[in-house]
């Protein structure tokens, strides 16, 4: 009876969208390629919600090596257009560094605009964007982005004034601290010295190298540096593993997809904390690298990139024809269930004191199913309208 149970329950479809999962995450950790030379393969990504200063900036616009961890930290405007943002990119990294060879990033409408990927398309460098509601993806990023914000807040708390006066030292200070994984400053990982400044002025000095020894000893850093690299990972996966689980997935498979973590920018109903976890079941249509997967979302969910990572799915056991299609589901611009009155099915007068109140039982379209709740006429006909074309007031039904 206990199987019997369990095997009734995981293939009800209801069960399948609220019930959380008690096990570890899916996916084991798959690392990017470690890069071969400085600025080849970079990150980048937005700070963005920031005081506003008196020039109006509230943005900053943060680019990393993946290999020496060095970053540039560029002020803007959230509002700024491509062209200015095409401009900036140009004048701190090409200009300096030359074209990257690929650019990892999220899925801001920045990144994902024609413009964008023509520009890129036409430099040669290569897009890696992260699949959808999956930050992890671009964690270099997002790591130096949780430092930058903890150094602009001691400045601002100790010094006062807007951040921006304080971030051409807030990026000084980033990248000549030391860091773990590359055991160096990224300063020095990217020139092959420690950077001149009040701190080191002794271990600096005046001494000169020749072309060849620099030659010499820039390949020997980017070596090392290298295999600090792969000594990080290394220990990083064996951290990261630990804590997931190995799933994989067929072509055709149907699976669930997690939503919980879409605060704020898809929700069906307004139940707040009473939302599903899981919508679905789709179909698996492809899969991307090792650990992601593209799914045939319907047209209700064209806003959102169907390319989700293993860890955002689960397996659908429930019998198919148990399975409810989001097609009666109405998503407004903002991908906010909309939930609109069907049809007239009763009217009944309500006999107050003193006063008589039409009322009209309508049936909405809710995405749990069919609905009926008991409205007034006159404020249902102000807002809806097109219900009262063709049926009789409920002054004539009571008469």
């Amino acid at each position: 009876m206990k199987a019997e149970i369990t095997t009734y329950v995981s293939k009800c479809l209801t069960c399948a969208k609220v019930k959380i999962e008690y096990q570890k995450p899916s996916g084991l950790l798959v690392q990017p390629e470690i890069p071969q030379w400085k600025w080849e393969n970079i990150t980048m990504d937005f700070v963005t919600k920031l005081p506003r200063t008196a020039a109006g900036q509230d943005t900053i616009w943060v680019i990393v090596d993946r290999l020496t961890k060095s970053a540039h930290f560029l002020p803007m405007r959230e509002d700024d257009t491509l062209e200015k943002l095409t401009r900036q990119y140009l004048k701190e990294v090409v200009s300096k560094h030359g074209v990257p060879v690929s650019i990892i990033s999220d899925r801001d409408g920045k990144f994902t605009s024609h413009f964008w990927k023509s520009l890129h398309k036409a430099l040669g460098t290569r897009l890696d964007m992260s699949t959808a509601y999956h930050p992890e993806t671009d964690g270099q990023s997002e790591r130096t982005i949780q430092t930058l914000e903890d150094m602009l807040r001691a400045c601002v708390l100790d010094f006062g004034k807007g951040w921006d006066k304080h971030l051409p030292l807030v990026e000084f200070s980033y990248n000549n601290s030391y860091h773990t994984s590359i055991k160096a400053a990224p300063f020095e990982a990217l020139y092959g010295r420690k950077c001149r400044s009040p701190i080191c002025w002794a271990e600096v000095g005046d001494s000169q190298l020749t072309g060849p020894e620099i030659i010499h000893e820039t390949t020997e850093r980017i070596v090392q540096i290298k295999s600090h690299i792969q000594a990080a990972r290394d220990r990083q996966k064996s951290y990261a593993d630990v804590r997931r689980k190995p799933l994989e997935f067929q072509v055709g498979d149907k699976v669930m997809l997690k939503v919980s973590p879409w605060k704020g920018v898809i929700r069906f109903g307004k139940r707040g904390k009473l939302n599903p976890r899981y919508i679905g079941p789709f179909k698996i249509i492809a899969k991307v690298g090792t650990v992601a997967y593209r799914l045939e979302l319907p047209e209700k969910l064209s806003r959102v990139h169907s390319t989700f990572h293993v860890s955002k799915l689960k397996k659908c056991m429930a019998d198919e024809p148990l399975a409810i299609p989001l097609d009666e589901i109405q998503v407004d611009d903002k991908l906010n269930f909309i939930e609109e009155p069907v049809e007239i099915m009763d009217r009944e007068v309500k006999r107050l004191k003193q006063s008589r109140i039409p009322i009209v039982k309508v049936r909405w379209n809710s995405k749990r199913g069919p609905e009926f709740t008991w409205e007034r006429e006159d404020q249902m006909q102000k807002k809806y309208p097109h219900l009262f074309t063709n049926s009789a007031p409920a002054a004539e039904v009571a008469s």
